[in-house]
């Protein structure tokens, strides 16, 4: 064998070090690659599917949910309170519903999107029963799986987790109905234990104790999240009743969103619900998509180190200044949980979110930190408008008090986005089924080409 390596250090070496080769082969790659940013405002190619006001391109229908931004106003469009419906109901008659009943909402919210109809209490009760018994692994999954090279990034983690369920599946390609809706019961039951078990199996590889435990089927998921997360297993009333409340928020976000739209166009070339809901994982994992709440707490992380007086106007302006200058925080000039690609005046999440966060700053003792996140959320949109040329108006998204949420919760940071995918996987279940319901046609958008066409050289006459 030529050119064998001599250690795994070597190995090594070859493997994930980049070296100059490979710095080489990169410069060719863009210098080759590059389109002139120009030509995508000539030809009006809509980047990220989003025109000049970052109105998205219409691209499918949807009866699951649906963000409103905008109205009419003597014929013409303007801004307006963000609001948020699943399936035709407002976010907000929702919450008020479920906490109103004094009953958590994550299961009855499921059941609406899944289904369309809002659930009576015996078919809530049913439904509760169908997540609870399939709140299960494959036997010697835990070892086989989720023990062997865990992780350090969770989404990665619970994405192969999901892919290796393909392999204990009998049915796992058929496609029909009633198929499909089992597995993806499946895994919006099994996500909290992949999530879990995925972060403990990591953390013992670390050297930490390690302890699973099996979820109570007479607990809610958020109970029973935040039950298997702790070695005590205890918690408040509170604590679970706000996870479940970002469970809900969280669920679904019109079939526009990154990983919604993938669920879209990966289940439109018929494969298998594991793979699909993988690549849903992948995109939510971005920072510009469901990353974006780890990205507000290290902001506001770096925030605290830097600003002495937390109360002085002057100082946190400065500090939010030096974030859109890029001298602050990661440099990259952003202000992380402020603005949304639709929401211009306010994300109704977020309005709903803020509600409970300050009970449960005053609870957790952060009262001093709930008041510079809202010094922030002031202050940010006026610094923003005055220092960047806009389309339209800034507010706090959902992701800005989400993070300062599960880290009052004592959620670990790798969590933050796997929580988020908890919710999400209902709403990818129910975007899956309406593509395989009503379209049964493959997404495959246009691209224009720009490459010039040339002959064929031999290799020697190159």
């Amino acid at each position: 064998m030529t050119n064998s390596v001599n250690s795994a250090k070597d190995l090594d070496s070859i493997l994930f070090d980049i070296s100059p080769k490979i710095k080489e082969l990169a410069g060719l790659c863009e210098a080759n690659t590059g389109i002139d940013k120009e030509l995508f405002v000539k030809h009006d190619v809509k980047r990220g599917l989003r025109d000049v006001n970052g109105k998205g391109v219409l691209a499918g229908l949807t009866n699951i949910s649906d963000v409103c931004a905008k109205k009419i106003v003597n014929g013409e469009e303007v801004p307006c309170a963000g609001n948020l419906y699943y399936r035709g109901y407002n976010i907000k008659d929702l919450v008020r519903g479920f906490l109103d009943a004094d009953h958590f909402g994550y299961e009855e919210i499921a059941y609406l999107l899944l289904f369309g109809e809002l659930p009576t209490v015996a078919q809530l009760d049913g439904f509760h029963e169908t997540l609870t018994e399939r709140r299960t692994l494959p036997p010697n999954f835990v070892r086989d799986v989720i023990m062997k090279a865990p992780s350090h990034d969770m989404m990665n983690n619970i994405s192969r987790a999901i892919l290796n369920l393909y392999s204990y599946d009998e049915k796992a390609d058929d496609t029909s109905i009633p198929n499909v809706l089992r597995q993806c019961l499946n895994l919006i039951s099994e996500f909290p234990m992949l999530m879990v078990y995925g972060y403990h199996a990591y953390n013992y590889r670390q050297g930490q104790d390690m302890y699973i435990y099996a979820p109570d089927p007479q607990k809610s998921t958020a109970e029973n999240i935040l039950m298997m997360l702790r070695e005590d297993r205890q918690y408040t009333e509170l604590e679970a009743r706000i996870l479940d409340m970002a469970l809900v928020l969280h669920m679904d976000h019109g079939g526009g969103n990154n990983s919604t739209f993938t669920t879209h166009v990966v289940t439109s070339s018929g494969t298998d619900t594991y793979s699909t809901i993988s690549a849903a994982m992948a995109s939510l994992k971005g920072p510009k998509h469901g990353g974006a709440n780890i990205k507000v707490t290290q902001m506001f992380a770096d925030m605290k180190e830097e600003v002495k007086d937390w109360e002085d106007d002057d100082e946190v302006r400065a500090y939010l200044e030096g974030l859109l200058a890029r001298e602050r925080f990661d440099k990259k000039g952003l202000i992380y949980g402020m603005g949304h690609a639709i929401y211009s005046v306010s994300d109704p999440r977020a309005e709903i979110f803020k509600k409970f966060v300050a009970q449960l700053a005053h609870e957790k003792g952060y009262d001093k930190e709930y008041a510079l996140y809202e010094k922030v959320e002031h202050m940010a949109p006026e610094i923003i408008a005055e220092k960047r040329k806009m389309y339209k108006g800034v507010n706090a998204n959902v992701d800005f008090y989400s993070g300062l949420v599960y880290h009052m919760l004592g959620i670990p940071e790798q969590l933050y986005t796997p929580i988020f995918a908890a919710a999400r996987i209902v709403g990818w279940s129910a975007h899956r089924l309406e593509e395989l319901i009503n379209v049964d046609k493959i997404i495959r958008p246009a691209y224009m080409p720009l490459a010039e066409y040339r002959e064929y050289r031999n290799l020697n006459d190159r």
